[in-house]
């Protein structure tokens, strides 16, 4: 999976001098997995649809930005995803409490595959299970179920900024574990 990682950073670098045929190679690899992080977020196709499209224009616009430093190129996409939706979320007003999200079928069965048999994947879940329960909890709910502070803090039953030091924490925490992981 690094090489993979490797490969979408260098597409990136090379979509911010303008390289069409790079783009298209990111967009053609990373569309589905975007739109299947903003449908389970947002839970309407076309606003996924949307959202997948305005990550892309900002991606087109902006890969100068990114910073391997910070994590994968991966990572970083999904993230721009995670944003707009939590935005869109907030525009429309839209404050369901779900206890849980529903299936959302993939056709590409082997990236799960992928995902799931990555050096990558396999640290992330040891140091997510190493975390205070509640700080795994918050930083679950907030990244994969893609919950606003404030939805957590309303799901959690628990102040807003104390949720906000749980997520924060937790991810320093899963960062520090990180790095001890792969370090050379």
């Amino acid at each position: 999976m690094a090489a993979l990682d490797d490969d979408l950073d260098s597409l990136v670098q090379r979509c911010s001098l303008a390289d069409k045929a790079a783009f298209r190679m990111i967009y053609e690899r990373e569309s589905a997995y975007l739109y299947g992080i903003a449908l389970r977020m947002t839970r309407q196709p076309a606003l996924a649809a949307d959202l997948v499209h305005d990550t892309f224009l900002q991606l087109w616009r902006n890969a100068a930005r990114y910073d391997s430093r910070h994590g994968t190129a991966r990572v970083w996409l999904a993230t721009l995803v995670r944003y707009r939706a939590i935005d869109a979320l907030r525009r429309t007003g839209r404050e369901e409490h779900l206890t849980e999200s529903p299936d959302i079928a993939d056709d590409a069965d082997d990236a799960l595959t992928r995902l799931e048999e990555s050096d990558g994947a396999r640290d992330l879940l040891a140091c997510l299970t190493g975390l205070e329960p509640i700080q795994q909890r918050a930083v679950r709910l907030a990244f994969f179920d893609g919950l606003s502070h404030g939805q957590l803090a309303d799901r959690l039953q628990a102040p807003l900024g104390t949720v906000k030091s749980w997520v924060r924490r937790g991810l320093l925490s899963l960062r520090r574990c990180l790095d001890e992981r792969t370090a050379p």
